[in-house]
């Protein structure tokens, strides 16, 4: 019970305040989202949803390679972003997004429910419980960034606070998702 009572709390911060949306949506319809419009993604280990749009293309299925821009935030760190694909840079200066193969088990499942679900051209938040996130330091995706990726961990696996049962909230985290692409296999 207590975990669905800090779940339901990560849901209102980022449901209400709308954290992270400067590339994926206007600000004038952030005011406009409750905790209700989350939904449980079937078969997801109680991922949450958020439709921020709905695409208009091909659904991917298992083996296929998936092209997706990402915003990921702990909500422990009180919303801190600890990696966004638009972070990282090519040669050109472009943001360069992150690919997968869906159902390689490479990505965190929490990712993996949200992208199977999706279709092209659409945009989800996502509350991604602990059981659903990070379970070691080399699943994806790992921030590039030495800094960002030891916070994120000594959140997450934090032995103090996991003694002291804080455990059950550590490691939720919160992904806004594009599903920009997908390779049949």
């Amino acid at each position: 019970m207590a975990v669905y009572v800090r779940l339901r709390r990560a849901l209102s911060l980022f449901a209400i305040t709308g954290i992270g949306l400067s590339n994926f949506g206007s600000s004038s319809s952030i005011c406009s989202w409750s905790v209700s419009d989350f939904v449980d993604l079937p078969n997801s280990g109680g991922v949450k949803a958020l439709e921020l749009r709905i695409g208009d293309g091909e659904t991917p299925l298992n083996g296929d390679k998936v092209i997706i821009h990402y915003y990921g935030r702990l909500a422990a760190k009180q919303g801190w972003r600890f990696d966004s694909t638009y972070d990282h840079k090519d040669e050109n200066g472009e943001p360069v997004p992150f690919e997968f193969v869906l159902g390689s088990g490479k990505v965190i499942s929490g990712i993996e429910s949200a992208v199977r679900s999706m279709k092209v051209g659409g945009i989800r938040r996502v509350v991604i419980p602990p059981s659903e996130g990070y379970q070691n330091t080399s699943q994806e995706p790992i921030p590039p960034n030495f800094f960002d990726r030891h916070r994120l961990f000594t959140t997450i696996f934090n032995p103090t606070r996991l003694a002291n049962g804080e455990g059950s909230t550590l490691g939720i985290i919160i992904f806004d998702i594009e599903l920009l692409s997908l390779r049949r296999h």
